[in-house]
């Protein structure tokens, strides 16, 4: 009786020793890593010059005119950007969804061109184009000034385009084809179907939609560093208050400032997803498209207009690196390869490895918290979920500023990690920690729970569950995870440019610094190879997905 007892008690132990790893070390590394460095930011916030805690440094903020200039710009500039971009994504999504034009992939392909960059690569193609030496302004004569609110506007609304189509797309697909029949019948116009039916369907979509873009636009650092000119806004006002006036307090209190906008947004796109998708009934019926030439072939004209901004800006950037000396001499080159200020190709190398620490540390740390918390009573993981929903609403500047505060101390052990790649690594797996997460939980609810049910019965510990059930059925959302965690680390700039050092310095932060010492060209070349590895990365997922659909096929 006691010897079938012992290995119950021992199989019991290893279950639960097992999920509480899982869950300890996930909710450790969050608190850690993220709630620690936000609450070091609101204490220096509110310490003042003589080491006094007070109110001193959000009066002389609130007191400075420069600050209510940057505010007043960050905010005409991000619902501008969200205006145009919310337009641009409609006329795309409308035609790849509920239209019949031509290379509906490929359109799609081309819009989705910004996110294979770093933010700044829109800014360069700017300058490319419309500069003081833009091809556009030599070939025209015209005296173009992009720099300022309409070329960083131009910059952002293509930045931000790619989530204004995917997520206005995804509201334009949760359709029911019967009440477009039932218009049809009565002989309801192209028009009033669109004005009455399809908008008021989709208005959840545009809101969450909109909330998004304004969100990465003011909070964006990428644009505004290359092409912003003079117009002041919050993100370059932290950058100017640490790095021009190495003034940490004040650049916490603009960073808790532009918090608060940012934070409304999240939550605000949060309840209009919610209610967009929590409309959608069960039995609806998918709506397909017949080809109408009086509506797609205008929209099919229109999307690929719009598509062709991307399309032109990111491939100017890659053909700028391939000239002689833009633009005077056209000759094709590789000499602009041959970077040898700014570190030369090593912070490239580096990007490459913190990408990938970045990708398999979130990947195992989010995949072990979504299994624990799914075996969470219900009371447990409300409040979880919302602490792993809140990094979305952290803008990059203000973690890495937050890291300074956090590990930049030679008093605690922690400091080991300061100025090394690792502490990157981890910075960008809480910048892109919600996304990850909202991935794997949604993945974890696609494993049958049957397997699970069979392999308990057959007498599975945790541990044989997880390696020979969960992960096989899972494979394509951790794949997705980790080449989501990497491709994000590759191109982010504003979460680690308080973080580089002299001996550890990222791809995008070299763009940003060629840029601003006149090699423009060279810039081209790390960006064009920057994004030749993310397209690769790309690429190598997809076969990856596809191998993988194969093999369960077989």
């Amino acid at each position: 009786m006691s010897a079938t007892a012992a290995p119950a008690k021992r199989e019991f132990d290893i279950d639960r020793l097992f999920l509480a790893l899982c869950l300890a070390v996930p909710l450790v590394a969050l608190l850690l890593f993220f709630a620690y460095p936000l609450a070091t930011v609101v204490l220096r916030s509110f310490t003042q010059g003589d080491g006094s805690i007070g109110f001193g440094n959000y009066v002389r903020i609130l007191n400075a005119a420069s600050f209510w200039r940057a505010t007043v710009n960050s905010l005409v500039m991000s619902l501008s950007t969200t205006a145009a971009a919310l337009i641009c994504g409609l006329i795309v999504a409308y035609a790849v969804h509920r239209c019949r034009v031509p290379g509906r992939a490929l359109l799609i392909g081309a819009v989705s061109l910004p996110l294979l960059a770093p933010s700044l690569v829109q800014g360069l193609g700017l300058i490319f184009l419309l500069g003081r030496n833009g091809i556009i302004t030599k070939t025209t004569g015209l005296e173009i000034n992009i720099y300022g609110f309409w070329g960083l506007l131009i910059a952002n609304g293509l930045y931000a385009l790619p989530q204004a189509v995917l997520i206005i797309g995804a509201a334009l697909r949760a359709a029911d084809a019967r009440i477009y029949e039932a218009a049809e019948i009565l002989g309801t116009s192209g028009l009033r179907k669109f004005i009455d039916i399809t908008l008021p369907n989709i208005k959840f979509g545009l809101l969450s939609a909109g909330f998004i873009v304004f969100t990465v636009t003011i909070t964006d650092f990428g644009n505004a560093a290359t092409i912003g000119g003079d117009y002041a806004i919050l993100a370059t006002e932290i950058y100017s208050q640490v790095v021009g006036q190495m003034n940490f307090n004040m650049g916490a209190v603009v960073g808790i400032l532009l918090l608060l906008p940012t934070i409304l947004a999240f939550y605000l796109e949060r309840v209009a997803s919610q209610r967009q998708f929590g409309s959608v009934s069960d039995s609806a019926v998918p709506l397909s498209p017949v080809f109408t030439p009086k509506r797609d072939i205008p929209m099919a004209a229109a999307s690929w207009l719009v598509a062709l901004l991307p399309i032109v800006t990111i491939g100017i950037v890659v053909y700028g690196s391939f000239v002689w000396l833009w633009p005077y001499r056209f000759d094709l080159t590789f000499r602009h390869y041959a970077v040898k200020v700014a570190g030369g190709y090593d912070p490239l190398w580096t990007t490459v490895q913190i990408s990938i620490a970045a990708g398999v540390i979130g990947t195992l740390l989010l995949f072990a918290f979504g299994f624990a918390l799914q075996r969470l009573p219900r009371h447990w993981v409300k409040p979880i979920y919302f602490v792993c929903l809140l990094p979305a609403a952290v803008p990059g500047l203000v973690l890495g500023l937050a890291y300074i505060f956090a590990f930049n101390v030679p008093s605690i052990p922690l400091y080991a990690l300061y100025g090394t790649a690792t502490l990157l690594a981890i910075c960008n797996v809480m910048h892109y920690w919600t996304q990850g997460f909202l991935t794997t939980m949604t993945g974890l609810r696609q494993v049958p729970p049957t397997l699970e049910e069979t392999a308990s019965c057959l007498g599975a510990n945790l541990p044989r569950l997880v390696s020979d059930v969960v992960v096989p059925s899972m494979a394509p959302t951790l794949i997705s995870v980790f080449f989501f965690m990497f491709m994000r680390s590759m191109v982010t700039l504003s979460a680690v440019i308080f973080l580089v050092t002299a001996s550890v310095s990222v791809a995008s932060v070299s763009i940003m610094r060629l840029d601003e010492a006149g090699f423009t060209s060279q810039a081209a070349a790390f960006a064009t190879c920057t994004m030749a590895i993310v397209v690769a990365a790309s690429l190598l997922m997809r076969v990856s997905l596809w191998f993988l659909g194969r093999k369960s096929l077989a």
